[in-house]
């Protein structure tokens, strides 16, 4: 697929994956589920959920280290600060030919502008905050984020995921 095309399919999937409440408990099914994903694929995953800048969920499997909790934090950052897939935010920067440093002054050292963040919507409400992995390649880590989030919200992955 095109970074075009893979653009379309993000803004679908950020559009079609909203919650119509979202808490505490809702955000620790989430991390869990994720968690459960990755063990039964041998994926060595960081997952992190955040409502804003309050930690609800974190979980380091084994064979990560301390860079992939640094990638979580940087690509959560670039969610949170635009309400967008971290994976779409930098893959429209791509197209343009500029980086987010060059584009809007944002050191790389605290935005990653990689797959794996993807913002949690609220119904009515927008963005409260972010649900990120690292580990896998970017568009792995995306599309186990995406993953997570059409079971959580009973719609078809198949029909949102990036192919």
């Amino acid at each position: 697929m095109t970074e075009e095309k893979d653009l379309e399919k993000i803004l679908e999937q950020e559009r079609a994956l909203a919650f119509p409440q979202f808490d505490g408990e809702a955000a620790w099914r989430l991390g869990s589920l994720l968690r459960d994903m990755a063990l039964e694929r041998g994926a060595g995953v960081v997952i992190d959920i955040h409502l804003h800048s309050m930690p609800v969920f974190y979980c380091a499997l084994s064979g990560t280290t301390a860079d992939n909790a640094s990638w979580v934090r940087r690509k959560r950052a670039v969610t949170l600060r635009f309400f967008r897939s971290s994976y779409a935010v930098g893959l429209a920067l791509s197209q343009q030919g500029t980086t987010i440093e060059a584009k809007y002054g944002l050191p790389s050292a605290d935005y990653a502008t990689h797959g794996g963040s993807f913002p949690i919507t609220l119904k009515g409400t927008g963005c409260i905050g972010a649900a990120t992995v690292s580990g896998l390649p970017q568009r792995e880590d995306h599309n186990l984020v995406v993953e997570a989030l059409c079971h959580m919200l009973d719609q078809d992955h198949d029909a949102l995921r990036l192919t």
